[in-house]
C-alpha cells in the first residue's frame, strides 16, 4: 500500500476508470478514491465508458464521471478500480494501457496483475473497503459525499451483508460511514427501493426466458438486443436480475446472456456466473477468458446465441 501511496503523492493529474457495466462497488469506489483525491490537492478525470445506472446518479460527486476520454497527454497516472484484467474498462484499454503509470486497485482473486504497482486483496469485501483503507492511511477526511460512496459500494458488493464475501471489515467501515453522515435508510432506497417501469418488464421478460438443464443444476436466464428496445432499457437496468435464476431450488450455477448486438451474424454477449457456494464461477468464467470471483463471475464471447447456449448448458455435466 505504502508503495501505491508514494505514487498518488508523485502525481499530478490522474485518470480514474473502472469497468464496462459498473456496479455500486465500480461506482463507488471511483467516485470515493477520486473525490479523496481532489481532496488531496490532484487533478482528477472520472470515466466509465458505459452510463451511470439510474439507482446509483444519487451519489454526490457522480456528475463527475464522463463517458468520454481525455488525450492521454492530460494524466501522468492512470487508476483502474474494481477491474480484474484492464481490458474491463472497454474500448479505451489500448490506450489507457500505454499510460506511463498504471495503479491497479481490485479485490478480484481472478485480477491478472496488471500496471506498474498493485494494491490487490481477494480478501477484501470489496475495493471500496481497499479505497477506504487507501484513503485512511493518506489521512484524508472522509465527508459525507465520500463516505456515502463507500456505504454504497459495500452495501451493494456484500449484498446487503448476505454473500459470503461480507467480512468483519464490512461491518465495521459502513459503521463509521454512517457517524460520517450517511442514511442506510435513504441509500437503500435509491438502491433497491425505485424501478422504471422498463425495468419491470425487462425482468418480466428475463424470468420468463429461464431454462433449466436437465439435471436442474443450472439456470439459464437470456436478454436480447430486442427486448431491451422493446422495454425502451439498457444493459445498466440488468444489474441483480440473475440472482431470481440463483433461487431457483437445486440451481447451483446461474448464468445470465446479454446480448449486444453489432449487426453481424457472430454477436457479441456478456455472460454472467452466479454460484450458490458450491461451485467456483471464477475458475469458469477464467476458462473463457474472463474472472471474477468465486461465487460471482463473468466474460464476454463473440458467437451465435444458439451456440452459446448449447456451451453453457454444458458446463452443467460437470456440476
Amino acid at each position: 500500500m505504502n508503495t501505491v501511496i508514494d505514487r498518488l503523492n508523485k502525481s499530478r493529474t490522474l485518470f480514474l476508470a473502472t469497468h464496462i457495466n459498473p456496479d455500486g462497488d465500480a461506482i463507488g469506489s471511483l467516485i470515493s478514491l477520486g473525490l479523496g483525491l481532489q481532496q488531496y490537492g490532484k487533478r482528477v478525470y472520472f470515466y466509465s465508458e458505459s452510463p451511470i445506472p439510474a439507482v446509483y446518479r444519487f451519489l454526490p460527486g457522480v456528475e463527475l464521471v464522463k463517458q468520454t476520454l481525455p488525450t492521454r497527454s492530460e494524466w501522468d497516472t492512470a487508476v483502474i478500480l474494481d477491474c480484474g484484467d484492464i481490458k474491463r474498462i472497454g474500448e479505451a484499454a489500448d490506450q489507457v494501457d500505454r499510460s506511463p503509470q498504471i495503479l491497479n486497485i481490485d479485490h478480484h482473486v481472478t485480477n491478472t496483475g496488471f500496471g506498474h504497482y498493485r494494491l490487490v486483496d481477494p480478501k477484501a469485501c470489496s475495493s471500496t473497503e481497499i479505497v477506504y483503507r487507501l484513503l485512511k492511511q493518506m489521512q484524508i477526511d472522509i465527508d459525507e459525499a465520500i463516505a456515502t460512496s463507500i456505504y454504497t459500494g459495500i452495501l451493494t458488493d456484500t449484498g446487503s451483508f448476505r454473500f459470503a464475501n461480507t467480512n468483519s471489515a464490512a461491518y465495521v467501515i459502513c459503521a463509521e460511514m454512517v457517524q460520517c453522515g450517511v442514511d442506510p435508510y435513504t441509500v437503500a432506497q435509491h438502491v433497491y427501493g425505485t424501478y422504471s417501469l422498463g425495468r419491470i418488464k425487462l425482468l418480466n421478460m428475463a424470468l420468463d426466458s429461464i431454462e433449466i438443464s436437465h439435471n436442474g443444476k443450472l439456470s439459464l436466464m437470456t436478454l436480447t438486443h430486442d427486448m431491451f428496445a422493446e422495454t425502451d432499457t439498457n444493459p445498466e437496468d440488468v444489474d441483480g436480475m440473475i440472482n431470481y435464476a440463483k433461487r431457483i431450488e437445486d440451481v447451483r450455477v446461474a448464468a445470465l446472456i446479454m446480448e449486444n448486438a453489432n449487426g453481424a451474424d457472430q454477436k457479441r454477449f456478456h455472460v454472467s456466473l452466479r454460484s450458490d457456494g458450491t461451485v467456483d464461477v471464477a475458475e469458469i468464467a477464467a476458462s473463457f477468458g474472463g474472472g471474477g470471483h468465486f461465487n460471482a463471475a463473468g466474460f464476454g464471447v463473440e458467437s451465435s446465441l444458439k451456440d452459446l447456449k448449447k456451451t453453457i448448458n454444458a458446463i452443467a455435466e460437470n456440476l
